[in-house]
């Protein structure tokens, strides 16, 4: 196979630590005239243009952008397939929303022609927002696992799904069992798990909708392949706690139902957690396990506010998830729009710096990727994007007055959104071009 190089020339920035560990001005990288050299869809340099094209050959094809700024692919650590056509639904909270809008939507996906169609759908949409990985909930159906798969190896993306294990307090169209839900879901493990770029999460939808039996055999799952995922949801809404508590009289807490069946752990991702104490905090850093905070969803359905400085004392992993249809964007600049003012209504701040950090490589340090993905670092995954100053005339005119990449970078994650994304590339190809 004849060897692949090119460059791309902009504006380049990149996180590189946790600002909360590090603080600001160590935990980024940025080349005002960068350049970013990619060989057979991995990078192999980063650095000033004025020191890296001498070091290159001559007729290296080079791509130049005037007004742009190439940042690592986002990372999207929760979101829904199968939610994609009921995004924006009006005037539920949580547990009247899943029963009104999210199952009859996800009835559909019995039909493999239907989940075809959305998978399609809701990947374009992820690469338009500039989002290259994601870890991604189907539903009880196994054909919605494998539409999403089918579509994103067509692109070599690298991406993470598994179907809804859901065998109680759902809809009779809409459950699965125990036994059923584990034997489907080892099938897509032996069929997807590390096929290419994809992996696979074990997905108890949440504790309410899975008997102890099936939590028992999800835990099964994880200790039978050691390197899957698991993605759940936690203390997203009061009620949902409560009843947590009703169904689970013998745990401790909501957190401890998962623990019990043995669900914490280093890939195990747990969206949300709205209302989480210190104690819970501390248990999930403790196993390594990780957050993902949906500020967009967590606004939509009235759930509350995520507590970042809580979660950032205890040295807790957090992604950043647009919970796509809770949520109301797959963009996650406009989710980051959101997690600053989540952040404001607690009296704290916010830097531009870390929704970075969140929206990549945080991302993936929840994800266990570092070493493949949320940084533009040589022998990384060349998942990058072009972000473009000049998408929208607000934009523009607003980002001439930006004295400095703190302030050009907060704008974007305040007027951008799908419309910023000029091109997006995964493993080096263009995936998205606006």
């Amino acid at each position: 196979m004849p060897l692949t190089r090119k460059a791309y020339r902009a504006a380049i920035l990149h996180s590189i630590a946790d600002p909360a560990e590090v603080g600001i001005e160590a935990s980024y990288e940025y080349f005002e005239d960068g350049l970013l050299v990619v060989d057979n869809g991995q990078i192999s340099a980063i650095g000033h243009a004025s020191e890296l094209l001498p070091t290159l050959p001559a007729d290296i094809d080079i791509t130049h952008y005037q007004d742009a700024l190439i940042t690592p692919g986002f990372i999207d650590t929760h979101i829904h397939l199968p939610q994609t056509g009921m995004v924006g639904a009006y005037g539920e909270q949580l547990l009247d929303w899943l029963n009104t809008y999210t199952f009859p939507c996800e009835s559909q996906f019995a039909d493999k022609a239907h989940a075809d169609e959305v998978a399609d759908i809701f990947i374009k949409e992820l690469l338009r927002n500039g989002t290259t990985t994601a870890l991604v909930f189907g539903s009880v159906h196994p054909q919605s696992v494998n539409s999403f798969f089918e579509a994103a190896e067509q692109l070599d993306l690298r991406m993470i799904a598994g179907k809804v294990m859901m065998d109680r307090n759902a809809p009779d169209y809409l459950t699965d069992t125990a036994e059923s839900s584990y034997v489907e879901s080892k099938a897509l493990i032996e069929r997807w798990h590390g096929k290419g770029r994809l992996h696979y999460a074990v997905t108890p939808r949440f504790a309410p909708t899975s008997t102890p039996e099936q939590l028992t055999l999800a835990g099964q799952l994880l200790s039978e392949y050691p390197d899957l995922y698991m993605q759940t949801h936690i203390s997203e809404n009061l009620k949902e706690i409560e009843w947590v508590k009703e169904l689970f009289p013998e745990r401790k807490g909501y957190l401890d139902v998962y623990d019990h069946y043995q669900l914490l752990g280093e890939r195990s991702v747990f969206a949300h957690g709205v209302h989480l104490c210190d104690d819970e905090c501390a248990r999930l850093a403790e196993t390594g396990s990780a957050i993902a905070f949906c500020p967009t969803s967590n606004f939509f359905l009235g759930s509350g506010l995520f507590n970042l400085p809580m979660a950032e004392k205890h040295k807790l992993n957090v992604g950043i998830g647009t919970d796509v249809g809770g949520g109301t964007s797959f963009s996650l600049l406009q989710t980051l729009n959101e997690a600053y003012k989540v952040v404001q209504l607690q009296g704290a701040r916010l830097s531009p710096f870390k929704s970075l950090y969140l929206a990549t490589l945080g991302g993936a340090r929840a994800l266990r990727l570092e070493d493949k993905i949320g940084t533009l670092l040589p022998g990384t995954d060349a998942d990058f994007l072009v972000l473009d100053y000049n998408a929208t005339p607000l934009l523009s005119y607003r980002l001439k007055q930006a004295n400095n990449i703190a302030e050009t970078l907060f704008v974007l994650m305040t007027l951008g959104d799908d419309r910023t994304v000029l091109q997006t590339y995964a493993a080096g190809a263009l995936v998205h071009q606006r």
